[in-house]
């Protein structure tokens, strides 16, 4: 956690399986298991169903509340081969997510995530709104459920797209999916190719000869503000790569970046300076990053 602005945390044993940011000068106790990691995919792929199925069979139980193990729930999970694109979309929907829940939360000190859940679990039963009663009703308003659920919904379409899966698959198929592609990652992995959840950290310490070559790091902290690596990606052609390409860039930022600092992580250099800018001029104007000194550095913008 040395470093993290912020980190994913989940109560170990709990009736509804949440995660949720918290911020890095929060020390976590006994009864949460901490994730290292700031990153809203991260947040987004634990947070969707075809996670949450997976923890529910294996994982353990506490009486009637199912329980986080660590060495079954987390570390054989296979995470999906996103696409930056996918990625980023993935981030803005559990960013989104982590926002709102906070926000009611603040807003209204009675609320509880586990009274938010219960009455999210009721609305996915088929329970119409004006059917909870007056209690559930108080906690459906206050805590603006039926945008939780959007949220949750569109997540888990998000993921499942990820995966390259379709969204409705029943909680036997998912689990016969990644049981499957458990065993393929383990086969990768035994030919020493790694999908490292967050390289920069782990590779220097863990990862092989040629990816610590590989990975051109200053003391192990991100240059410029970003990872640079020396064996470096083309700057797409295609618009819609491109946004997702930039937008890739100021996710693993550090502090705001200029064009330049992200045109130089590419091959091209500061011959793509200028569409880069472009990118984030158009970014600005949709209200997706912000720049706080007239365009000269740019940064992604939070949910509110």
């Amino acid at each position: 956690l040395a470093k993290l602005p912020r980190y994913i945390a989940t109560v170990e044993t709990t009736k509804h399986r949440t995660f949720q940011f918290l911020e890095g000068a929060i020390l976590p106790d006994n009864m949460l298991v901490a994730i290292a990691s700031d990153d809203a995919f991260a947040l987004g792929v634990l947070s969707s169903r075809i996670h949450v199925v997976w923890t529910q069979h294996s994982g353990g139980t506490l009486e009637d509340r199912p329980r986080y193990t660590k060495s079954h729930c987390f570390d054989p999970f296979p995470f999906p081969a996103a696409n930056d694109l996918q990625k980023q979309r993935i981030r803005a929907i559990a960013e989104e997510l982590d926002a709102h829940r906070k926000r009611v939360l603040e807003e209204h000190p009675k609320l509880t995530l586990t009274g938010l859940y219960n009455v999210l679990e009721e609305l996915r039963k088929g329970t119409k709104p004006d059917a909870l009663d007056a209690g559930d009703r108080q906690i459906f308003d206050d805590g603006q459920v039926l945008i939780l659920k959007e949220l949750h919904d569109r997540l888990d379409v998000e993921v499942a797209a990820a995966y390259g899966w379709p969204a409705n698959l029943s909680d036997e198929d998912l689990l016969a999916r990644l049981v499957a592609l458990n065993k393929e990652r383990a086969a990768e992995e035994a030919k020493g190719q790694v999908r490292w959840l967050r390289p920069d950290y782990q590779i220097p310490r863990f990862g092989s000869a040629k990816e610590k070559k590989e990975l051109n790091l200053v003391g192990g902290e991100m240059r410029d503000g970003v990872v640079a690596l020396e064996k470096k990606q083309e700057f797409p052609d295609d618009e819609i790569a491109q946004t997702a390409a930039v937008m890739a860039a100021l996710v693993v930022a550090s502090s705001p970046v200029g064009a330049d600092v992200i045109a130089a992580t590419f091959k091209q250099g500061p011959k793509v300076s200028r569409k880069v800018g472009a990118v984030l001029t158009a970014l600005t104007r949709m209200g997706f990053v912000n720049s706080s000194d007239g365009g000269k550095t740019f940064a992604l913008r939070k949910a509110a």
